[in-house]
């Protein structure tokens, strides 16, 4: 395995990890800040508040892109596998 293989591999996984863990803490940004406004236009300050909500869409996230995420996970693995393979050969 060259330097420039194992970089791009590297890079590869960063990618991966941004792709698969973007729409989640976006979701999760997204819901908290909407629950925070509601709770200062409300004046409600309990701090328990916004986890039942941003768990609930994150828990939605992942049921409409979980497939993709999986999938994206997969063949990111074997492309993994199979560069591992070719480095024994």
């Amino acid at each position: 395995m060259t330097v420039e293989s194992a970089v791009f591999q590297g890079q590869e996984a960063l990618l991966i990890a941004m792709y698969i863990g973007g729409p989640l803490l976006m979701t999760a940004l997204v819901v908290g800040s909407l629950v925070s406004v509601v709770q200062t236009v409300t004046q409600v300050q309990e701090m328990t508040l916004v986890f039942v909500p941003k768990i609930l869409a994150v828990m939605g996230v992942m049921a409409v892109a979980g497939a993709w995420m999986l999938q994206m996970l997969v063949s990111y693995s074997s492309e993994v596998f199979l560069s591992i393979a070719e480095v024994g050969s």
